[in-house]
């Protein structure tokens, strides 16, 4: 019997060694799209814009909240301040769906807050919503 097709021209090649041959353009590929997307990046160095809803940097907005935290300990409910025994009783009542608002300043350490927090809870604010700042 005499065959019809000759045999595939391998060139003396394993398979293992032709899809290797395969792969080369591929990878040289990826490299080249990762050398693009590289210096595309780099042509790129304009700063985003502002977003429309927040503010400018040189604007500080004064925060919506029932009691204030500042940077050296004090707590305004309004622009008076207060102390930890007349705390409960300038602030205003709390009903079950409305949180007490909380701002404090960047620089007030945890365990002032959590001294707040505590006195807060023996008045019987059970929900207290801390107020936070985007970082910048």
């Amino acid at each position: 019997m005499t065959n019809l097709a000759p045999p595939p021209a391998t060139s003396g090649k394993s398979l293992l060694e032709r899809v290797e041959d395969a792969l080369l353009p591929l990878i040289n590929l990826v490299f080249l799209l990762l050398m693009f997307f590289i210096v595309a990046g780099q042509l790129a160095n304009e700063p985003l814009p502002d977003l429309p809803a927040t503010t400018a940097s040189g604007q500080e907005q004064t925060p919506d909240a029932d009691l204030k935290v500042t940077g050296d300990g004090r707590w305004l409910i309004g622009s008076s301040t207060v102390d930890a025994e007349t705390l409960l009783a300038r602030l205003p009542e709390h009903s079950a769906g409305q949180s007490l608002r909380v701002a404090a300043d960047e620089s007030v350490s945890m365990a002032e807050l959590e001294r707040l927090f505590r006195i807060l809870e023996s008045g019987g604010y059970s929900e207290v919503l801390l107020l936070t700042e985007p970082g910048a």
